[in-house]
């Protein structure tokens, strides 16, 4: 039995709680809002998880004191242009615990992923990163679901996988934290897309190009980056690409299919009602194909579709037209 805190009360901080609360962990979550901590304290509720009922051994806090203090493991999971902010204000209660980023997405004025801010802010603090094809919404109800915890500490990497596996929840190890956390932040921009397609009434043949080359394009910048090739054909990679571009529960899907039924980037924001991570950082996929000079058609198309007032149609034109090449997968 470990203590655990977790930092974000949002679905994903809610759906981890309950899977570490029921296997047996003491938790206690902080939220910046008094509305949802008293939701999940008084009535057992998660506002973003309508079908589950929160377990007794989960404790919410508007303290991070309170929330950290006597913790064995943090987990960080709020919104990625919060995280520096967040941990600047609890990292002076951080001693020996392991921090590990259960968010996806970039900083966007520096262009770093989330464990090199975490690497800033918490320079003598083990971190490790768990991804994966995990929609809360399932992971709250027990559904069986794969991830993968990764990290630079062989000690991070037991210990999460021996803390955090059970029947319902299998827990793979990779010492690639940058391809693990670039597949999934860069996942939800070619979702996004999907959503697109759709709210443009486009077929399968479409969706699978989609799928297809927007996989193409991810590798070619995280292995510019640094990352390891094998990893963006595993769970972290292929595996979150599928199920985020596929499912009803993906609000990163449903924003671009709101975008593609002619909505605007605000009324997408307005009807989705949550962070929708692939709108904040389509700017960063954009200035990293430029700052590492890699090809990514579809990042730019999709970039100029919010920013430069190309509609869906002619972004799917300008796609479809590029110059005839052979299929490079890299």
């Amino acid at each position: 039995m470990k203590n655990i805190a977790i930092i974000g009360s949002g679905s994903w901080g809610v759906a981890l709680a309950i899977h570490l609360a029921q296997i047996g962990h003491n938790v206690r979550i902080w939220s910046f809002a008094k509305e949802e901590a008293d939701l999940i304290n008084n009535e057992k509720k998660c506002m973003f998880l309508p079908k589950v009922i929160i377990p007794n051994n989960i404790i919410c806090s508007l303290d991070f004191k309170e929330v950290i203090e006597g913790s064995d493991i943090v987990l960080v999971v709020t919104p990625s242009k919060f995280i520096r902010n967040t941990v600047t204000q609890f990292k002076k209660y951080i001693t020996n615990q392991q921090v590990i980023v259960c968010a996806k997405g970039f900083e966007s004025g520096t262009l770093k992923t989330l464990t090199d801010v975490l690497e800033d802010e918490l320079p003598n603090t083990k971190i490790g990163v768990l991804s994966g094809p995990s929609h809360a919404e399932e992971v709250s109800l027990g559904i069986p679901t794969a991830i993968v915890i990764a990290s630079k500490h062989e000690e991070v990497l037991k210990n999460i996988q021996t803390s955090f596996m059970s029947e319902t929840m299998r827990i793979y190890t990779s010492h690639d934290v940058k391809g693990v956390e670039l597949g999934g932040a860069l996942k939800n921009i070619i979702a996004f897309c999907a959503g697109i397609a759709a709210g443009l009434n486009l077929g399968d043949n479409s969706f699978a190009a989609l799928a297809t080359r927007g996989l193409v394009e991810i590798t070619r910048l995280g292995t510019k980056m640094g990352a390891e090739k094998n990893t963006f054909y595993g769970l972290t990679g292929l595996g979150d690409l599928i199920v985020t571009c596929l499912s009803e529960h993906s609000r990163n899907r449903r924003a671009g299919y709101l975008i593609g039924q002619g909505k605007t980037i605000e009324e997408a924001k307005k009807e989705v009602g949550m962070t929708i991570e692939s709108i904040d950082n389509i700017e960063v996929a954009h200035e990293l194909c430029r700052k590492y000079n890699v090809e990514m058609p579809i990042v730019d198309a999709v970039y100029d579709v919010l920013y430069n007032n190309l509609s869906p149609k002619q972004a799917v034109t300008m796609l479809m037209t590029r110059e005839a090449k052979s299929e490079d997968i890299m």
